[in-house]
């Protein structure tokens, strides 16, 4: 797994770049996401949020939204450059119903979490998502895929997403832009992935 805390204390974030790809991309599922909603948008977890980079995209969508990271220093700068619609909690993606987030969600948001973790950590956050998520809620994933570079950019299989969410149906899979990627994440074949609890 990799050691985010570190990377932020050294200033090296190379995910970061890919935001304007993926936020273009995020807006384009929150969108399909509120037409298909038979009701308005209700409250959406961000796991992994890291600086808050897409948790605001949420809120303007108009969803009530939290961002929940590991690292502490992530979740302060996400808070300093944020309006107080989102709120930002320290907590473990692993480890998600003991982060008292007030309550159930209708959609989930996992944006390179996922991916970097061993295969007990991605059945923890399964398990997590699974009991924080109102009937009918979404899950959005991003996530790369395996590679020969595997040593050094994070990846999971479809297969791998899949047996992560057992109660989950995988409603829609499609390539993700790679615009912004550098070598080596540029070969790794992202995917989004939209799960729907029933």
């Amino acid at each position: 797994m990799t050691d985010y805390a570190r990377m932020y204390r050294l200033g090296f974030t190379p995910w970061e770049r890919y935001g304007p790809a993926a936020g273009a991309q995020l807006r384009s599922w929150l969108e399909r996401e509120g037409t298909n909603r038979p009701s308005s948008p209700g409250r959406a977890l961000d796991v992994g949020c890291g600086r808050g980079q897409f948790t605001p995209e949420l809120a303007r969508h108009g969803w009530e939204a939290v961002g929940v990271d590991l690292v502490p220093a992530a979740i302060e700068a996400a808070r300093e450059k944020n309006s107080s619609e989102v709120t930002y909690v320290v907590a473990d993606a692993t480890d998600l119903e003991s982060a008292e987030l007030g309550g159930k969600f209708d959609l989930f948001l996992d944006v390179g979490c996922f991916q970097g973790l061993d295969p007990a950590q991605r059945a923890a956050e399964g398990r997590g998502v699974t009991a924080l998520a109102a009937q009918g809620a979404t899950l959005l994933m991003l996530a790369f895929g395996p590679s020969i570079y595997r040593r050094m950019v994070e990846g999971v299989s479809q297969t791998e997403v899949e047996a992560g969410f057992p109660e989950w149906e995988l409603v829609d899979v499609e390539d993700a832009d790679t615009a912004g990627l550098g070598w080596p994440m540029n070969r790794t074949r992202p995917k989004w992935y939209r799960f729907r609890r029933p």
